[in-house]
Order: C-alpha cells, then sequence, then structure tokens
C-alpha cells in the first residue's frame, strides 16, 4: 500500500473545520480512545457534529493522532482491531 499524503501534525494542526471537511469526505468514521470505540456513518450527513468534533478532536482543539484515511474510511485514534480490518 502506497501513502499518498503524509502531514507532520506537529506543523500542521488540524483544527475543527478541517476535521469536519475530512470527516465528509469519506464514509465511515472509526474513533478509538482507549479501549472505547466510537463508529460514526458519514453518509447523507445524517451523524451529530458536535459529537463527532468531539470525538475526534483533543483537548487542545485539534485532531487526535493518529489518523489515517484508508480509502472510504477515517480511523482516529489506535485501535488494534480496526487497524487490522482497514489494512486487511
Amino acid at each position: 500500500m502506497a501513502i499518498a499524503e503524509q502531514v507532520d501534525a506537529r506543523r500542521n494542526r488540524i483544527g475543527p473545520t478541517e476535521a469536519l471537511r475530512l470527516a465528509r469526505s469519506v464514509r465511515r468514521v472509526i474513533v478509538a480512545k482507549g479501549k472505547h470505540v466510537d463508529y460514526f456513518e458519514i453518509a447523507g450527513e445524517k451523524f451529530d457534529r458536535v459529537e463527532l468534533l468531539s470525538a475526534m478532536l483533543g483537548p487542545n482543539g485539534t485532531l487526535r493522532a493518529p489518523a489515517v484515511r484508508v480509502g472510504h474510511m477515517l480511523l482516529v485514534g489506535f485501535d488494534d482491531d480496526s487497524y487490522a480490518a482497514a489494512f486487511k
């Protein structure tokens, strides 16, 4: 699998507006915080923007790391099972 784009989060902070734009560019967002994993279906704008951004953004208001886009899926945070499924 080739990396199409790589962004250094320390130099290029991704705030709420850009994070929401990134989420709207995929069909599904998977957010892992510790052992808890949230799944958001983005199709048709039938998702709670506040809840999605609350999950995606860290305490400083920027996109949590790591964030990886794989096809039509965005993975935020790290969860072994989610990454294994995404990279099959």
